[in-house]
Order: C-alpha cells, then sequence, then structure tokens
C-alpha cells in the first residue's frame, strides 16, 4: 500500500465529511487507506460517517489525547509506504496525490512535503511554507506583522506561492512523509497536545539530515480557524506550545531563551488583552 491518510477528529463532523467525500473524488490512482481517529468529540454525530464510509477506518479514543499523540496512534496502524497527516478541516481540490508521492520517490534524502493551503475566501494561507522559528524571525512575526517582502522571513516570502522549493517547516494540516522516516524521527512529540508539533518534526527532520519541501503546484482547501474558538484558551495552548519548543532547543542559549521567551509572554498578553476588550 502506498498511502495512509491519517485524520484527526474533534467535533467538525460537519468539515470531516466534507474532507472524506475530497479524498474519495481525487485520490483514484494509487491504493491507500484512510484512517480517522475522533479524539473524545462530545458531538457523537461523527460516528454517523462509519455507515457512509464503509472503507474507512475509524478509532475512537476514550479521552481528548491531544493532536500529537491521537496521531501517532494511527500511525501505529498504518500501512501505507507513506503518511499522510491532514486536517478535517481540509478538502482536496484536484488529483494530485500520484504526483506527490512520485516527487518524494525522486528525492535523495525526502523528509516532509506540503502543499499551498488557501482559505474558503481563495486567500493564500502563508503558514503552508515557514522558517525554523529563531530570534529574528519570531520577533518579526509576533510584533511586525510580517510586513517585510522577498526575505527568509518566518513566513518564507523568498518561495513563491507556487513553487516548488526546499523550505523548513510545512504546515501539519497536510503533512506527507515516508512512513520509515516518521518513525525514525519518533513521530509527533507528544509534549505538544496541540499546536507546535508540526513545527518541532519538521526541525528534527532537518537537524537528522532530511530536507522539506514545499509543493506549490497543489493546493488544497484548509477552512483555517473554523474549528478552533479564539479564546483564552486556545491562546493558553498556542503559546503554550511555542514555550515548549523555546525551551526544548534554546535552553543552552540563556540570552537567546530569555528574549524569545520574554517576547512571547509580552504578545501572549496583548492577545488576552484583545479577547478581553471585546467581551
Amino acid at each position: 500500500m502506498r498511502l495512509s491518510i491519517i485524520i484527526v477528529n474533534y467535533n467538525v463532523t460537519t468539515f470531516l465529511r466534507s474532507c472524506l467525500l475530497s479524498i474519495g473524488r481525487y485520490v483514484n490512482a494509487i491504493e491507500y487507506e484512510v484512517i480517522v481517529i475522533d479524539n473524545n468529540s462530545s458531538d457523537i454525530s461523527w460516528r454517523d460517517l462509519i455507515v457512509e464510509f464503509p472503507e474507512v477506518t475509524f478509532i475512537a479514543n476514550s479521552k481528548n489525547e491531544g493532536f500529537a499523540a491521537a496521531n501517532n496512534k494511527a500511525a501505529r496502524t498504518a500501512k501505507g509506504e507513506y503518511l499522510l497527516l491532514l486536517n478535517p478541516d481540509t478538502e482536496l481540490e484536484s488529483d494530485f496525490m500520484s504526483r506527490l508521492i512520485l516527487f518524494m520517490d525522486g528525492l535523495k534524502s525526502p523528509g516532509c512535503v506540503g502543499v499551498r493551503m488557501h482559505d474558503a475566501q481563495g486567500n493564500f494561507l502563508p503558514e503552508s511554507k515557514r522558517s525554523v522559528p529563531n530570534m529574528f524571525n519570531s520577533f518579526e512575526k509576533l510584533f511586525i506583522n510580517f510586513r517585510t517582502n522577498n526575505t527568509k522571513s518566518y513566513y518564507r516570502k523568498d518561495i513563491g506561492e507556487y513553487q516548488i522549493a526546499k523550505t523548513d517547516v510545512i504546515t501539519g494540516a497536510f503533512f506527507l512523509c515516508k512512513k520509515v522516516v516518521y518513525e525514525e524521527v519518533g513521530g509527533l512529540d507528544e509534549a505538544y497536545f496541540m499546536y507546535g508539533e508540526d513545527i518541532d518534526i519538521c526541525y528534527t527532520m532537518l537537524r537528522m539530515g532530511y530536507e522539506n519541501y514545499y509543493y506549490g503546484e497543489a493546493s488544497i482547501l484548509h477552512h483555517k480557524g473554523e474549528s478552533s474558538v479564539k479564546d483564552e484558551r486556545y491562546l493558553e495552548m498556542f503559546y503554550g506550545a511555542m514555550q515548549i519548543f523555546i525551551d526544548k532547543y534554546y535552553k543552552k542559549n540563556v540570552i537567546k531563551h530569555a528574549l524569545l521567551s520574554v517576547g512571547l509572554k509580552a504578545k501572549h498578553q496583548l492577545e488576552i488583552l484583545k479577547i478581553k476588550k471585546t467581551q
């Protein structure tokens, strides 16, 4: 089997159904399987999909184990040569999977590959291609709102939207890699409950000598943010994940670690104030 598509679901049945329909519509030229793992959704309507999609393997977690742990659990059961971690709030838009896998087959040291993503309004999502966070691009992201152009900024403005090129970080919303590589790097770090785990595994692959690619000739729809409530709990998880990354990779550099941590905490507090002003 060439491909195992892994989808972690949590209270987004409508999006999940559209995602599964898009897979059935556009993944036809290769042998594949789909594994859906539900992270103990309070909305149990996802179970109706078991009958509608009998070819899909459904796994039900008894508790919400987090995005990283759920993906790792499903990956251990996967039979495919390649793994595709796919968000349930995404939709494939064309038959590019066989082409993408052939592209990876031809790479000397394939790490992971991501594709061009856009939202429901057709706007390009810049997190499709990113740099590893460092002191400079992190402060650019936190406080300058990415006003730089054509530079190797956090959102890799030096890579064209429709280009195929090496990049550092792709998104976990569409994350394709060989299963043997996924296993070699240890899968997603389960210290991250939600957010940040994609940055971490991409950086781990780079540090182990693998090459990550952005494949801008293929596009998917990502209903970004539709399944996340932007409240104080969300901010706690998001900025907490960034702190985990900083602690893991910059702890030995005391000055850099301190500056990044202070900047992160300052931005976190500013976002909390924004929410409180709207309440």
